[in-house]
Formats: structure tokens, sequence, C-alpha cells
């Protein structure tokens, strides 16, 4: 048992600087919302500030893999959390929308940055036979995160403002870079750019060949992840998109109505993390990604077909509780599949690849709402969920590949 808690002396504290920093997130991110909204007045305003996270990928994740494989994870990490923290420190100052939209790509930018780095940095810290149970610990610290964070970030409108809320995430920020701070080296170097050639357009090309060449390579492996990806991040984010839209124009759902309906989704998520931490390292993680994401799809399919408030929240609640299996084994099998000497560069890419596709699936569903009505459209978009989660699964449990995905 000694052994066992000094092992996870250093996964805890991570999965305390994750819990810190996503909570922050979740602060700022509502109190952004509210500051532009007081500045501008404009709805659409703030809309602006959810076409740039994907827009800051774009510009960021085709060379960011080059640099984070080439440079040392703890701290960069270290780095971009203080970076953050400083720049969140501006925003209070902008009087302008423009310069506040400036900052946000800033932040977005280090954020992109960020999730790759984090990811790299955990597989090397991690032992194999450990991964399932810290990944099934770190979705209830992010689940937690998303019920914790607006519930602080309300307690702190009462307390303060949204620009106090906002002064919190630095501070949270910087806690989670002085957590960080704590951990081991795992590198034991600065930089290896010092001695190459700096990111340059050839070394950019060479780089995106190396993925290319794995993708091609490890065809399985690539075709697992494409099919996750576009269950869990693409169509769930085009989807998510009209999720207002349809509460208040397809379910007639009140403000509070449908605030409760979030409630449950969150309420979802956080027993299904709870469990899922207990039990995870049980189950196989073909069982977790495969079945996990049908179900999460099921889910949405509920929600889709709903006519009622009721029905809409047995169907949140029953996507949000197998969100955390489904991310569970998908993480697992990821860190497990990619070297983490090119993990950097195969996260960011396959980042940007999942970017273009969330921005052109959003405003396919966004026209099609146009054309034809937001029930038919959200159906559309879940029936095709549904489809690809199928294929997934299959995918996963095909007798002569389901050895390699439960190594």
């Amino acid at each position: 048992m000694k052994n066992k808690l000094k092992s996870w002396k250093y996964p805890s504290i991570l999965l305390l600087g994750i819990g810190v920093s996503n909570i922050g997130e979740w602060i700022y991110f509502i109190a952004l919302n509210l500051i532009v909204l007081d500045m501008t007045g404009s709805p659409l305003a703030v809309s602006g500030l959810y076409i740039i996270k994907p827009l800051a990928t774009l510009l960021t994740n085709f060379w960011a893999g080059s640099v984070i494989d080439r440079l040392n994870k703890r701290n960069l990490m270290i780095f971009l959390d203080i970076f953050r923290a400083s720049f969140i420190v501006l925003l209070p100052f902008m009087d302008s929308i423009s310069l506040i939209y400036l900052v946000v790509f800033i932040l977005n930018m280090a954020s992109s940055m960020f999730e790759p780095t984090s990811m790299t940095y955990i597989t090397k810290l991690i032992p194999k036979e450990e991964r399932k149970r810290f990944n099934s610990l770190y979705s209830l610290v992010t689940s937690g995160a998303f019920l914790t964070g607006p519930a602080f970030a309300g307690l702190l409108f009462v307390i303060g403002t949204p620009i106090f809320a906002i002064y919190t995430n630095a501070i949270t920020l910087f806690l989670s870079g002085l957590l960080t701070f704590l951990m081991p080296d795992l590198e034991g170097h600065t930089s290896s750019l010092a001695t190459q050639n700096n990111v340059s357009i050839k070394l950019l090309k060479k780089d995106w060949d190396v993925v290319m060449n794995f993708s091609r390579q490890q065809t399985y492996i690539f075709i697992i992840y494409f099919l996750f990806s576009s269950v869990m991040v693409v169509m769930a984010s085009a989807v998510d998109s009209l999720e207002a839209a349809f509460a208040k124009e397809v379910l007639l759902l009140t403000d509070s109505e449908y605030g409760f309906l979030v409630a449950i989704a969150g309420a979802g998520i956080a027993i299904g993390a709870s469990i899922n931490s207990i039990f995870a390292k049980v189950f196989k993680t073909s069982l977790l990604m495969g079945l996990g994401t049908i179900l999460v799809s099921v889910g949405y399919m509920i929600y889709a077909f709903s006519s009622s408030f009721v029905m809409a929240g047995i169907g949140f609640f029953i996507l949000a509780f197998f969100i955390a299996y489904a991310n569970t084994g998908f993480l697992t099998f990821y860190q497990n599949h990619i070297p983490v000497s090119i993990m950097g560069r195969v996260s960011s890419i396959f980042g940007l690849i999942e970017a273009i596709f969330i921005i052109l699936m959003t405003c396919a569903l966004g026209v099609l709402t146009q054309i034809i009505s937001i029930k038919l459209t959200v159906i559309i978009g879940v029936v095709g969920m549904m489809v690809i989660s199928i294929l997934l699964y299959i995918f996963t449990f095909t007798p002569s590949k389901n050895q390699l995905l439960n190594e």
C-alpha cells in the first residue's frame, strides 16, 4: 500500500493541477461571455468567441507539434500556464472588442499547444498498466470541473464581478503552473531546437511526412482515431451548436427548464465518471471505447427524437453518463499506440484536421436548419453519429485486431 501511494504521488499532483486549471477555464469562459455581452449588447459578438477557438487551432496546429516534440514537455507546460495567466490579466483593461478578440485568439493558440503537450507528458509519466485508471480519474476531474466551474463562477458573480472572476482564472492557471513545477522532469533537456534547424517550412514538411507515413503504416490505428473523433468531436460539436435552439424552438423550454436540462447532463457526467473511475480497469479498452461511443449516440438519438422535457432529460443523462467511458477507452488506446516521440506532431496535425471538419460540419448543419427544420437537422446529425459509432464498434471488435486494441 505504501508503494502504491508513493507511485501515485505525481499522478495525483498532475490531476490536481488539471482540475484547478479546468475549473478556472469554466470561470473565465462564463465571465468573458458576460463581459463581451455587457460591452456590446450583441449576442453575435458573444458568438464570435466560439469561432475563435477552431480558428486558433487552424493557425497553431500545423506547426505546434514540431515544436512540442522538440521541447521539454514539463517546462513547456509551465510556460504555457504562466503565459496564459499573464494574458488573461490583460483582458479587464481592454476597452475594444477587437483587442479582446485578439487576446482570446492568442490564449486559444496557447491552449491548442497545451493539450498535445500535456498528453505527451502524461503518456511518459504514467506506466502502461496504470493508464486506464489514470484516464478514468482524468475524466472524473474534468467532468467535476464541468459542474464546479460554473458553480464557482456564479458564486464569484455574487460576491464580486465578472472581472474578479477573470482574475480568479489567472490565479488558477498560475497555481497550475506551480503544481506542474513540482512534477518530475522526464526529459532532462530544455530544447533540442537549439542544436537542430529552427522551425522552417522544410522542417514542417518533414514532420507532416512523418505523421502521414505513420498513418499509412498504422492504418487500423488511424481508422479508429478517425471514427472516434468523427463521433465524439466533430459530429457532437456540430449537433451541440444547435442545442439551445432545439431546446427553445422545438421543445419549447423556458430558460430555467433549459438550465435544468444542462444540470441533468452535468449530473450524468459526474455519476458516470465516478462509477467509471472505480470499474474502468476491469473493462477492456475496446469495450469502453466501442460500446461507450454507441451508448453516447443512443443518448443523442433519444434527445433528437424527444418531444418533451422528460424524454430530452433522459437522453441528456444517458449521453453524459457514458462520455467518461468512451473517453477513457480512447485515451488509453491513443497513449498505448501512438509513439511518444511523435505524439505532439500526431496530436497537433490530427487536431488541425478535426478543427477543419468541425467548422465545415457546424456550418453545414447551420445551413441545413435554414432549408429544413431544426428538429430534422438534429435528427440527421445524430443518425450520422450512430452510423459512425456502429462502424467504430465493428472495427474495435474485429477479431484479428482485438488483441492489438486491448494491449
